[in-house]
């Protein structure tokens, strides 16, 4: 039974990952390159947490802001795009599960040069 909901989730966050990455392509600054790294779908398609990183690393603060400022912005982004019913409330986070996990690889990588 929980089948469908969680296909239509993982639709809906596939989605939103694609548009998130076309909408903050097309107007962030290029002084820093924001990558959406994954999108989480709550409460049946009401909430989504879009997670990114920036190159440089430094940027992701002022990015975070940037994004949070273009929030209504995206949501109607996203409304043009004709895939939903309704556009969930969208929050944004800097993705540090990313981070732990390129500081893992790295930490891997150095061990085997030694």
């Amino acid at each position: 039974m929980h089948q469908p909901v969680r296909y239509k989730d993982e639709k809906t966050s596939s989605l939103l990952k694609k548009f998130a990455a076309e909408y903050f392509e097309s107007e962030a600054s290029n002084q820093s390159l924001i990558t959406i790294t994954k999108v989480e779908v709550f409460e049946r398609g009401r909430k989504a947490f879009i997670f990114f990183t920036t190159l440089p690393q430094e940027k992701e603060a002022e990015a975070l802001d940037f994004m949070k400022r273009r929030a209504k912005n995206f949501r109607q982004f996203v409304m043009t795009k004709k895939s939903f019913g309704f556009t969930p409330k969208i929050d944004f986070y800097i993705d540090q599960g990313e981070h732990n996990r390129q500081k893992i690889d790295e930490l891997i990588e150095n061990e085997y040069k030694n």
